[in-house]
């Protein structure tokens, strides 16, 4: 068995694969300290994986990419760089070897341009949390709902022009308070991120967008984009554990 894990800021994704079949056995997400508390265990060298524990002690390859690839030391695992995981995962789920694949983490968002199933230009966002997923979380809080709930509001939305993750919190507070409704305020916040994404999208265009991350599994993002943008948008079967299916399908 291979085993590929996205070492994710806000959860860590795990995938377990038939080497020889590249069947899904296993697919799961933790919370990241949860899973380092729980399954890591400390060694000379760095950290194991403990696999017993989680229930597959048959795996005998680790791959392993993100956030937490370059603070900590995985023994015995192959570490690859996000960008080239989440290329192969995309190509793995989808087939395609040409598109642009947006990816909306806890902490960045990536987008990446592919011809002919190699990555030819990029571009990342990760000095500000104001077009990730945290972000969303911390407008639903201040909404008072869910992610799930947030994610698929799209119609009117209110204007939101901060572009500080803190001060936009200010800001939706202040139009909470103007007396906008719960589902004008979620499109408008839906509606921020894709004019924060927009500028890399038109850059690195493509007429098919795949778009993974945890942010994916939600429908107003993705209509923006379709809509305004005039491009198909691809979510494949399993977005948030892309990362995590390109590495267990690196050779």
């Amino acid at each position: 068995m291979r085993c590929g894990i996205d070492l994710g800021s806000r959860s860590v994704k795990l995938v377990v694969m038939d080497a020889d079949t590249k069947q899904l056995k296993a697919a799961k997400v933790y919370e990241t300290a949860k899973f380092y508390r729980d399954y890591g265990q400390r060694i000379e060298g760095g950290m194991a994986v403990d696999f017993a524990a989680l229930g597959f002690p048959e795996v005998a390859h680790l791959t392993a990419t993100g956030y937490g690839r370059n603070t900590i030391d995985i023994v015995g695992a192959t570490i690859i760089p996000e960008l080239k995981a989440h290329m192969l995962g995309a190509i793995f789920q989808t087939g395609l070897t040409d598109f642009t694949l947006l990816d909306l983490g806890g902490q960045d968002s990536k987008v990446i341009k592919v011809r002919k199933g190699r990555m030819v230009d990029f571009q990342t966002n990760d000095k500000c949390a104001a077009s990730t997923g945290r972000y969303l979380e911390n407008m639903a809080a201040v909404l008072g709902i869910n992610l799930e709930e947030l994610a698929d509001y799209s119609d009117n939305p209110v204007e939101l022009s901060a572009t500080c993750a803190i001060f936009g919190e200010s800001e939706l507070i202040g139009r909470i308070v103007e007396g906008y409704s719960t589902a004008e305020l979620a499109a408008g916040v839906n509606y921020t991120i894709y004019k924060r994404i927009k500028p890399m999208l038109s850059a690195l265009k493509s007429d098919k967008l795949i778009f993974t991350g945890g942010v994916a599994l939600g429908g107003a993002i993705r209509e923006y984009i379709a809509r305004e943008m005039g491009i198909e948008v691809i979510v494949p079967e399993h977005p948030q554990l892309n990362g995590a299916i390109g590495c267990a399908v690196y050779n």
